[in-house]
């Protein structure tokens, strides 16, 4: 067991939520990083004992640019701050990963700098992939190099040179001697070479005990990435997609296929991987943008803490905040908040409620991070299965139907159990629990000692009875900061401690409402997960969108997106 198995991450994008400007100028430093000291008890508030944040290093513009790894972004503060901002994580007992962003550099940093000006005389000459000095470039370089995702401004390292694997083991050497991090996020790690990656695993088993390397993957078999030798988790693209289309098709049999898939990797058994799960980030729309029916929130978020994995919160969704891409930017995936405009939203805004409590369970539950998943009950509307692990049991039901579902599940033990998030209790009866799951959500079912017997769970019952209502302002075009829930407390409040959004009208079309087979919405994926990486370069034009929604076949796509 590591710190990393029952951790719950907070994903904060710095240039963005800081608000900082898009272009560096080099102008000076601006200590930003200072505003974050309010997150740190928000993160701890909403249940979230890690932190992923990035990137950080100085750079051109959106920070995947590196132009000096050992420097943070003068846009943002200087090492010093960010050395605080870690110890004072660390003080409040939050772990810290950074964004490694080691595929590609800047064309500003030190060594394509050197290249620029001593051409083939450069001792940096082999640090960059296929430097050809017959070639050109957009820049009139007078030569051409590889690049990540068809973007000269972002130059492939050569993973394969010594030099270039020595340095970057340095700097993660520098980021752990300098601001004490607990682990790193890879960025592209699925187009990094795997003896780097060996490489790396071995200075992060060389720096700190638990060291944690996480790394982006899109799809694929995660065991290639994740294993002894490499990573020790990646990103769940696959349970992403599952989690906001198995919502919009009224389709749980999307999500149990995809849990079952990822059995097969190794997924979700206890000494498996430990993926890292998430609903939105800063590459994707806000979820509360792509769930078409809002109320749907609540079981989503309930799967995303109970299903195998460690879960994510992207910063700002836990306030139901919206998040469009657009043709030109993800500026509106990554907007600049400040809490003082969500005071008091952990009793107020039914969304923060609901990731608070579920935040409180999962640290309280090790049957979340350690247990067994056996399926119970599946069909398109209610799912329902159980985590085990050593003594610990608990259940877990949803459903995405507008009406209250009832259903009988296997109970371990004697007596009552509790609903953490309901406060209802049922009795067993032949080894059996009768259920009632209202309509568009869910709870977890535990015997009720295990629930008296946590003190995070007693915190929790001790809000008060409400029935809360949301409806949910659009962000406005205007470009201003994102809304989120505007909530009210319902005067007569049921006795039962419940969470409820408002629910909003559903058309007959909206049932399937994007009309695609389980295959076609792979493809969809696979061209979002594309888009994605392009966009993350910068702006893509109208062409080279049609050339990839033109692509529907499974394997190009695949290629494609390894290709980057």
């Amino acid at each position: 067991m590591a710190w990393y198995d029952e951790a719950v991450f907070y994903h904060i994008y710095p240039l963005g939520l800081l608000d900082a400007p898009r272009e560096n100028k080099y102008d000076g430093v601006t200590h930003r990083l200072l505003k974050l000291d309010p997150w740190i008890k928000h993160v701890k508030e909403i249940g979230c004992n890690a932190i992923y944040i990035g990137p950080l290093f100085e750079s051109e513009g959106h920070g995947y640019e590196t132009t000096d790894y050992k420097k943070l972004d003068s846009r943002l503060g200087d090492n010093a701050d960010l050395t605080k901002f870690v110890s004072k994580c660390h003080k409040a007992g939050i772990r810290v990963i950074f964004d490694g962003v080691f595929n590609h550099t800047g064309r500003s940093f030190f060594a394509f700098k050197d290249l620029k000006e001593h051409r083939e005389n450069s001792r940096y000459r082999d640090w960059y992939c296929n430097v050809n000095f017959y070639g050109n470039n957009e820049y009139n370089d007078g030569f051409s190099y590889d690049n990540w995702g068809g973007y000269n401004l972002l130059v492939k390292l050569n993973q394969r040179n010594p030099e270039v694997r020595d340095y970057i083991c340095d700097v993660i050497r520098f980021w752990v001697k300098t601001f004490d991090i607990d682990g790193i996020r890879l960025d592209a790690a699925d187009v990094l070479d795997f003896d780097f990656m060996k490489a790396l695993r071995a200075t992060a088993n060389e720096v700190k005990p638990e060291f944690w390397l996480m790394g982006e993957v899109i799809h694929g078999d995660y065991s290639r990435w994740v294993n002894q030798g490499t990573l020790h988790s990646v990103t769940n693209y696959n349970l992403y997609k599952a989690l906001y289309s198995g919502h919009n098709d009224h389709n749980y049999f999307e999500i149990a296929h995809t849990v079952k898939r990822l059995y097969g990797m190794g997924g979700n058994r206890p000494d498996g991987l430990k993926l890292y799960n998430f609903a939105d980030n800063h590459d994707v729309e806000r979820i509360y943008t792509r769930i078409n029916n809002k109320s749907h929130l609540i079981p989503l978020y309930i799967l995303l803490y109970t299903l195998p994995g460690i879960p994510s919160i992207y910063y700002g969704s836990e306030f139901g905040i919206e998040g469009r891409k657009e043709k030109s930017s993800d500026a509106s995936l990554r907007p600049a908040l400040s809490l003082d405009d969500y005071k008091d939203a952990t009793k107020s805004n039914p969304v923060t409620a609901a990731i608070a409590r579920l935040g409180k369970v999962r640290q309280n539950l090790p049957a979340l991070s350690y247990g067994d998943y056996r399926e119970l009950v599946l069909t398109n509307r209610q799912y329902a299965f159980s985590r085990k692990s050593g003594d610990g049991y608990c259940l877990v039901a949803v459903n995405n139907d507008d009406n209250p579902y009832s259903m009988s599940l296997p109970a371990e033990g004697d007596g009552t159990y509790t609903a953490l998030l309901s406060g209802k209790t049922v009795s067993v009866q032949n080894g059996q629990i009768a259920i009632t799951i209202d309509g568009n959500s869910g709870d977890i079912w535990v015997l009720s000692d295990v629930a008296k017997n946590c003190g995070s769970i007693k915190a929790l019952k001790a809000v008060k009875p409400a029935k809360v209502s949301a409806s949910i302002k659009e962000t406005a075009s205007s470009g201003s900061s994102p809304k989120a829930c505007d909530t009210e407390v319902s005067s007569n409040a049921p006795a039962a401690n419940t969470l409820e959004l408002t629910k909003e009208p559903v058309h007959e079309a909206d049932s399937n409402s994007s009309g695609l087979s389980y295959e076609d919405g792979i493809i969809r994926g696979l061209q979002e997960a594309v888009l994605a990486r392009m966009e993350k370069n910068g702006p893509i034009t109208d062409q080279m969108r049609r050339d990839v929604e033109n692509n529907v076949y499974h394997d190009s796509l695949i290629n494609w997106i390894k290709s980057f």
